[in-house]
């Protein structure tokens, strides 16, 4: 576990809890986005897992199959990849991503459902429905910059410049780089 993220609050089992993630009745909403804290994350290039400062150069996010896909196709054809629908989900550090990866059983595993729907679903989130598959291939992926726009209602990015593709049917396959990865910055 990355440092950042051991440092995170726990909820009621003792899980670290992310920096963008929502608390309601003093219990985290996972799944879902708190606006304030993913604004200031996006503002401040806090990683969005453990809220710590993310140096310049590059970030890292995960992805589901559809994305995962495209940017698979564009790097075996040759040709950049960048993400021109916006996104919610915010960028973090590598270590963190490789690990959220491998954490958040949505995120994990091909056949992982949604165990929630989006708030207020709208065009951004209404793909975001409870027992939504993820799909067959996920990836962490690392880009070299992003662009962010707070709106009133949300935070959107965009990434720019793909430097490091991932892919995972099942991200188990990652905890190697996550272990080399935690010994490069423990150096």
């Amino acid at each position: 576990m990355p440092a950042g993220v051991e440092a995170r609050p726990r909820d009621a089992r003792g899980y670290p809890v992310p920096a963008i993630t929502p608390w309601e009745n003093d219990e985290p909403r996972f799944a879902l986005t708190d606006y304030d804290r993913s604004a200031a994350c996006a503002r401040g290039r806090l990683c969005s897992v453990c809220d710590r400062p993310m140096p310049r150069g590059p970030v890292w996010r995960v992805v589901g199959s559809a994305e995962s896909a495209a940017i698979g196709e564009a790097l075996a054809a040759g040709r950049p990849y960048r993400n021109l629908a916006p996104t919610l989900e915010g960028p973090g550090h590598r270590a963190c991503m490789l690990y959220a990866s491998m954490v958040c059983p949505y995120l994990a595993r091909p056949g992982a459902r949604r165990g929630l729907s989006a708030a207020e679903p709208d065009e951004m989130t209404e793909h975001v429905v409870r027992g939504a598959v993820r799909g067959t291939t996920g990836a962490v992926v690392g880009f070299a910059e992003y662009e962010y726009a707070v709106t009133s209602s949300q935070v959107l990015f965009r990434f720019l410049d793909v430097v490091e593709f991932l892919p995972h049917d099942n991200a188990d396959t990652h905890l190697e780089e996550l272990r080399a990865e935690l010994a490069r910055s423990a150096r």
